[in-house]
C-alpha cells in the first residue's frame, strides 16, 4: 500500500493480486513537467517499489487524468529561473524509469509532445488512444537539444522512424505511431485502461527473479548512462536553451 500524499498525481492499486499500481498524472491543464512534478513521479515510483517489495511480482501503469493530454512535455518557462531544471527533474525521472525493477506500461490518453515523447519511450510498453491525440517531438522546430536526446529513439525505433521523429518533427496519429512501432497497441479511450491492466497482469511476474532492470539495461543501457550522466549536474548546462517556446 502506498500511503504517501502527492500534489500532482494519484497512486491506486489494481490487478488480480493488488500488485499493479496506477500512477495518474494530475497537473492541469496539460501535465507540464517541472522539477517538482518530475521529482514527485520519482517519489511515487519509489513508494510503489517499496510497497511491492524486493524480487516480487508487480507492475506500474503511468497515465493521465485528462482524455485530451497525456503530457505536453517540459515546462520551458521554468528554465528562465532555473537553468538546471532538466538536470534536477526530467533526466533523473528518465533514469529512474530505465533503471526500474518492475515492468512499466505507459497508457497514453491524449497528446504527447516534446520531452513527454521520451518519457513514454522510457517505459517498457506503450498503448495510445486510437481516436484522439498526437505524438510529436519537435526540438528541431524549437532549437532544443541535450546530450543523449536521440539515444532512446535510436535504441527503440527503426532508423527511418527515428529520423521522422527527431529531424522532421512529424506529428504521429495513434495509427501512425502503431504502424511505425512507437506504440505497441492502440485502443479506443474506453478500452485503454483495460488493455493496460491486461498487459500489466501478463508481465508483472517477470519482476520476481530480480533481474528485470539488469536485463532491460542490456537493451537500453546506452540511454540509461546518458541520463545518469546528465542528472543533478550543476557544473555546466546540460541542455541548450530553446529559441522558440512551443
Amino acid at each position: 500500500m502506498v500511503d504517501a500524499k502527492f500534489k500532482f498525481l494519484t497512486v491506486d492499486r489494481a490487478g488480480q493480486d493488488g500488485n499493479v499500481y496506477i500512477i495518474t498524472l494530475n497537473k492541469p491543464p496539460e501535465n507540464r513537467l517541472n522539477v517538482e512534478a518530475c521529482q514527485e513521479i520519482i517519489r511515487a515510483l519509489r513508494a510503489v517499489e517499496s510497497a511491492v517489495g524486493q524480487d516480487q511480482e508487480g507492475a506500474v501503469i503511468l497515465t493521465s487524468f485528462s482524455p485530451k493530454f497525456f503530457t505536453t512535455g517540459l515546462d520551458l518557462n521554468e528554465r528562465e529561473v532555473n537553468k538546471f531544471s532538466s538536470s534536477d527533474g526530467f533526466y533523473p525521472l528518465l533514469h529512474t524509469l530505465l533503471d526500474y525493477p518492475l515492468p512499466t506500461i505507459c497508457c497514453i490518453t491524449g497528446h504527447v509532445f516534446g520531452g513527454a515523447s521520451l518519457l513514454t519511450l522510457a517505459c517498457d510498453y506503450r498503448l495510445m488512444n486510437s481516436q484522439r491525440g498526437f505524438f510529436q517531438m519537435p526540438p528541431v522546430n524549437a532549437g532544443l537539444h541535450h546530450d543523449g536526446m536521440g539515444s532512446l529513439l535510436r535504441l527503440k525505433l527503426a532508423p527511418r522512424v527515428t529520423r521522422h521523429v527527431l529531424l522532421e518533427a512529424h506529428k504521429f496519429t495513434g495509427k501512425e505511431a502503431l504502424a511505425d512501432g512507437i506504440v505497441d497497441w492502440i485502443e479506443p479511450p474506453e478500452k485503454l485502461m483495460g488493455k493496460a491492466l491486461e498487459v500489466a497482469e501478463q508481465w508483472k511476474g517477470k519482476a520476481k527473479m530480480g533481474v528485470y532492470a539488469l536485463l532491460r539495461n542490456e537493451l537500453w543501457g546506452a540511454a540509461t548512462e546518458h541520463y545518469a550522466r546528465n542528472s543533478y549536474v550543476h557544473r555546466k548546462e546540460t541542455a541548450r536553451e530553446p529559441k522558440v517556446k512551443l
